[in-house]
């Protein structure tokens, strides 16, 4: 008796299935927006075909700081301490720049306990893609007001939020990413396509994602509910994402959409809709935001882009071999050169 034969795995360009691009199984509460966003991060690594061993994921701590244990489980990883992400992906970066470093991190770890560190990080523009899972509470300790909770928004006590916002798209383009992008995590076709071109950018890329809380912040009054974006999300525009691998076909007429070289040499696409947006102008970044949120809209789209300025490993001008792996006599000095140092000090 024959038994027809099973179905091949689809494989990417490198030949892995899906299948090392996955992790373990989730623990975080059903329907949370931060699975979805898993999800999409494993479509991306495996459709731009990036060897999971190559990648390094680190996270702080909160509900988003498990996500890395969700996706690519052969990538190396670092759970550090709360709000101490950016500085352990520098870290991680200086000592191996050819590491492609991705950060998971939430409104709480970043704009509260951890902004110091995130502005820093900023200003250097580090050449990482940083996510964080905005929902504006902290889900770990019973869905209390993050620094990203909007002014008058309300909790599922009745409370309502009197402090202002700490916006992560406008601190990202002003202190110093090169890539700053918002998107929303039921938004499947917008998400994945930034997040590819993300990887691809050669900078600091700043990803905020909206991301409901369904235990604690996903009720009337919420401003990071799944209604509310619903209701409140405007696109900047259509995000396509073509990479360099891949046969570049594009039809557009003249006046509605952007093509922007990555330094891969992949290319993203910008479908404008309602408005005539230039994602590299800094100031009218800065004004769309400020704008957006006078009339109580969320902007999601790539919002700003620069792929001029030069990344920090670049402005240190490393060598080409990661540090972490230069032989013991390339890094320590001789006794002839200590006592020559020395002596230059006395």
């Amino acid at each position: 008796m024959s038994s027809t034969p099973a179905t091949p795995p689809k494989v990417n360009r490198i030949g892995l299935d899906v299948l090392p691009y996955k992790g373990s199984k989730t623990t975080l509460c059903a329907g949370c927006g931060h699975n979805a966003i898993t999800e999409r991060l494993i479509e991306a690594y495996w459709e731009l075909g990036i060897e999971p061993w190559s990648v390094a994921k680190l996270s702080g701590i909160g509900c988003s700081s498990k996500t890395p244990a969700y996706f690519l489980q052969q990538a190396h990883g670092f759970n550090g301490v709360h709000g101490r992400a950016p500085t352990t992906a520098t870290g991680t970066l200086l000592a191996n720049h050819r590491l492609r470093t991705v950060v998971v991190s939430g409104d709480g770890d970043t704009a509260s306990i951890g902004i110091g560190h995130f502005v820093h990080m900023l200003r250097r523009n580090v050449p990482l893609v940083y996510i964080v899972e905005n929902n504006g509470v902290y889900g770990l300790t019973k869905g209390q007001f993050s620094a990203t909770a909007d002014l008058g928004a309300k909790l599922k006590t009745g409370a309502v939020n009197p402090l202002h916002a700490i916006d992560i798209c406008l601190l990202g383009i002003e202190m110093g990413a090169t890539f700053v992008a918002r998107s929303f995590s039921g938004d499947k076709r917008q998400l994945s396509a930034i997040l590819k071109a993300a990887i691809a950018h050669n900078g600091l890329a700043v990803i905020d994602v909206i991301s409901p809380c369904v235990t604690f912040n996903d009720h009337e009054g919420s401003t990071k509910s799944y209604a509310y974006m619903k209701d409140h999300d405007e696109p900047l525009h259509e995000v396509d994402f073509i990479p360099s691998f891949a046969d570049i076909e594009v039809e557009y007429n003249e006046g509605e959409s952007r093509l922007v070289e990555l330094h891969d040499g992949s290319r993203l696409l910008l479908h404008k809709l309602e408005r005539d947006y230039d994602p590299s102008n800094r100031i009218h970044a800065l004004e769309v935001l400020h704008e957006a949120a006078r009339r109580g809209e969320v902007l999601t789209g790539i919002i700003y882009l620069d792929t001029s300025r030069p990344s920090f490993t670049e402005i240190l001008n490393l060598c080409d071999e990661p540090l972490a792996l230069l032989a013991e006599e390339r890094v320590r000095p001789s006794r002839e050169v200590l006592e020559q140092i020395n002596e230059e000090f006395r």
